[in-house]
């Protein structure tokens, strides 16, 4: 990823000559082939439509080998209105190389082994020949087809990639997520629609964007009458339910319009029929549709949250890089969906963090609580083991970044408060507008080698673009991302505009005046000399305590590199942590237990890290002292 500095300058006023001179810009950039590119000479590129977001310009590419499609090729360059470029965002982390496009294996047999990963088949979509290039993979020749039917989990639309060499699958797709007339809903009671007049009838269906429409799922015919009145206020009636779904639908329209500069869902003015009548306790986006199930008492699951989270993996799906992997995509639709209910603000859905509370899915309330997602089961905090969760599960880290970034650990606004995986010190939110925008631009630079630690570089660069002026909103995205343990990354931005770099987090200490926090960064130099990050403790006239801990926060890519000391302010070296040529784990994140009690407690007392081998970087990010 390369990002070129540079100040925002004012968008032009014809948003069309600003696309233009972007695509103009982007191609000049692209035609020199820079290194980021990983780019050989078999390797051509294809621009897609220019997508523009507060005074930005997100111009996204994708990538053939010797004419045949490359997946995991793609690229976006992100330039101001200037033409400038602010970012380049590049799926492949290194070149395809020689690669041989006669396939051994048949179309036939790759179609074959497709339609064996369901259960049953209803029809097949097509098979062609790619290059599949994922980040950190070999390139392979392979056969993808797209399968529809069922799966193990129900309703299946599954593209698998198969080798062409060797008949083996290399990878799945799933594309089923989970989770002005008048209209009486059972969740958002008696709403305004703009309906579309044909004849003596009338359509659920919006009359300037044709695409959003709602439908009966057997049949899928859009519902008409001829009265433009709609629904019956009962959760088990299909018309009722789609004018929920339609009134959401329309809602998010504007919201994607209002607050973030977007063309309706798809961002070509249009969306998705949504049906309504699936016979399931759930509720999907496949790349063509929306369907919606019902929960345990038969009605209808289309409240704002619910219907906003699968009308937004579609928004996923039309963004750069498409569906969102890794661990995800779930939390992501889930930030899309609070900021629709937010927008709505109906009061008979209140605007809050909790997923699907109104249509109480299977009788037990929210399906998951962004703020603490513990409560539905799910972890609060990232692991390694988070992108290999099943993906529901793993939108829990997401989820409790994105509230922490709107709204804090301490809302002010009657929303509950959140606590931190580690670290200390309160963050105070930015708000839903402002972190949805900050949400949304990360997707513009998304790529389909997407993850939790690329979403972090990805919203901590797009809150620097965005906010240009100072690091208000670049200090809280980071100190969001630090405190559900997301690490950093080297391809992280940094910001000096106005504000501290890196972002204060620090804590008051408390009345007894005995413990203190420094969450100022320190970088650590490769291989170099020993740093030092200090507290100073006041207003503790004792001695130190025997049971002394030290809560150490270290961003580190091979922690066995690092020694770890504890000096007392009279110079007495305490060790905290030995170094280690087979501890090859990232980061140092726990929390030490000492004898001080020689000591005493008032006095500047440092932490000490050196790092004594080659090749790995990191930074102190934050410890608490409590003597």
């Amino acid at each position: 990823m390369v990002a070129v500095t540079g100040p925002a300058t004012a968008a032009p006023q014809d948003p069309a000559a600003a696309a233009a001179l972007a695509a103009s810009k982007a191609d000049a950039l692209v035609a020199g082939r820079p290194s980021i590119l990983h780019a050989g000479s078999n390797e051509t590129f294809l621009r897609k439509k220019v997508i523009q977001s507060s005074g930005l310009n997100y111009v996204p590419y994708e990538r053939t080998y010797n004419g045949l499609p490359v997946r995991g090729g793609d690229f976006v360059v992100v330039t101001d209105s200037a033409g400038r470029t602010k970012y380049t965002s590049v799926a492949q982390s290194s070149p395809i190389g020689e690669l041989s496009t006669a396939a051994k294996v048949t179309s036939t047999a790759a179609a074959a082994t497709a339609q064996a990963q369901l259960k049953t088949v209803d029809s097949v979509e097509g098979t062609n020949l790619v290059v599949l290039a994922e980040e950190g993979e070999q390139a392979a020749l392979a056969w993808e087809t797209t399968v529809n039917g069922t799966g193990a989990e129900g309703a299946s639309r599954l593209t698998v990639a198969v080798d062409a060499a060797t008949g083996r699958v290399l990878r799945t797709t799933e594309h089923v997520t989970e989770a002005a007339g008048t209209g009486t809903g059972w969740i958002n009671g008696t709403v305004s629609i703009d309906t579309t007049q044909s004849g003596s009838s009338y359509l659920l269906q919006d009359p300037s964007h044709t695409t959003i429409r709602c439908q009966n799922a057997s049949g899928n015919t859009t519902f008409s009458g001829p009265d433009n009145v709609w629904g019956n206020g009962s959760g088990t009636d299909r018309e009722t339910g789609c004018v929920d779904a339609f009134y959401v639908a329309q809602k998010q329209y504007a919201m994607l319009s209002s607050w973030l500069g977007r063309n309706g869902q798809n961002g070509s003015g249009g969306a998705w029929p949504i049906r309504v009548g699936l016979n399931d306790q759930n509720a999907y986006y496949d790349g063509t549709q929306v369907q919606i199930g019902k929960n345990t008492a038969g009605q209808w699951i289309a409240s704002a949250d619910v219907v906003g989270h699968e009308l937004g993996h579609g928004i996923d799906d039309t963004t750069p890089g498409g569906i969102s992997r890794s661990g995800t995509q779930e939390f992501v639709a889930d930030t899309i969906g609070a900021a629709t209910e937010w927008f709505i603000n109906n009061p008979n859905d209140a605007p809050d963090y909790q997923v699907g509370e109104e249509v109480n899915l299977v009788g037990s309330g929210p399906i998951r609580y962004m703020y603490n997602p513990s409560l539905a089961g799910d972890s609060n905090c990232y692991s390694s083991s988070t992108p290999g969760s099943e993906v529901h599960a793993a939108a829990g880290p997401g989820n409790h970044w994105f509230y922490l970034m709107a709204e804090g650990t301490n809302p002010t606004n009657g929303q509950p408060a959140s606590t931190r995986c580690s670290g200390s010190g309160a963050i105070t939110g930015l708000g839903i507008q402002n972190a949805m925008k900050i949400m949304y631009n990360a997707m513009l630079i998304k790529t389909s080698s997407s993850s939790y630690l690329k979403y972090r570089t990805w919203t901590l660069t797009a809150a620097k673009n965005l906010f240009p002026n100072g690091c208000t909103e670049f200090n809280t995205v980071k100190a969001a991302w630090d405190a559900v343990n997301v690490p950093a990354q080297s391809a992280d931005p940094t910001c000096t505009g106005g504000g501290t770099t890196p972002p204060p987090t620090t804590t008051p200490p408390p009345p007894t005046g005995c413990s203190g926090t420094n969450a100022t960064d320190v970088t650590i130099p490769d291989a170099g000399a020993a740093v030092n990050s200090g507290i100073t403790i006041s207003g503790c006239a004792r001695a130190a305590s025997a049971t002394s801990t030290i809560a150490v926060n270290i961003v580190h890519t091979y922690r066995g590199d690092l020694r770890v000391d504890l000096v007392a302010p009279d110079g007495t070296v305490y060790n905290l942590k030995a170094t280690s040529t087979s501890d090859s784990a990232d980061n140092v994140n726990t929390t030490y237990t000492k004898n001080l009690s020689s000591e005493t407690a008032n006095g500047t007392w440092q932490l000490r890290v050196q790092d004594t081998y080659a090749r790995d970087t990191g930074y102190i990010n934050t410890w608490t002292l409590t003597v």
